[in-house]
């Protein structure tokens, strides 16, 4: 489990605290923005990865119709706006970090993505997340280990 005063786990938390704000409301509407400097006081947070948190946080906003496309075809029983809106921000995060902007190895991102929906949803919150995450890690690993048998061959 992450130390909670590692740079990149704060910087993780705070873009989750950053996106829920931004689209509390019902999950799409935009409301009042919440600065980075009163995250960082609400949380008491003195040092974070700021070039993560960059990363996270506009690759999740550039990216979020096609993470939102993988989040449904993973969780099909799940429509988007019946989920836990802090479960869905932590499966955007964690799916645009290790899938699309591959900014972090998978099973760190997802072992991050899980600690962190426990901490924040729960129990049943990391189970979720670990379920979702856990099926897009297998299509994933097969397709990688196709790519690398076509490219020894």
């Amino acid at each position: 489990m992450k130390r909670s005063t590692d740079p990149r786990h704060l910087a993780r938390i705070l873009v989750i605290q950053k996106l829920f704000s931004t689209y509390f409301d019902s999950g799409d509407n935009e409301r009042e923005d919440v600065s980075i400097e009163d995250l960082l006081s609400i949380g008491e947070i003195k040092k974070y990865d700021k070039e993560l948190y960059r990363k996270l946080l506009e690759g999740v906003e550039e990216n979020r119709p096609k993470l939102d496309e993988i989040i449904t075809q993973y969780a099909p029983q799940w429509p988007l706006a019946q989920m836990k809106l802090v479960d869905l921000q932590i499966l955007r995060i964690s799916i645009y970090e290790a899938f699309v902007g591959m900014i972090t190895p998978p099973k760190v991102a997802i072992d991050e993505a899980i600690e962190i929906a426990k901490e924040f949803g729960g129990d049943v919150s990391g189970k979720f997340v670990n379920g979702i995450l856990g099926a897009l890690y297998e299509v994933y690993k097969k397709e990688n280990h196709e790519k690398e048998t076509t490219a020894n061959n």
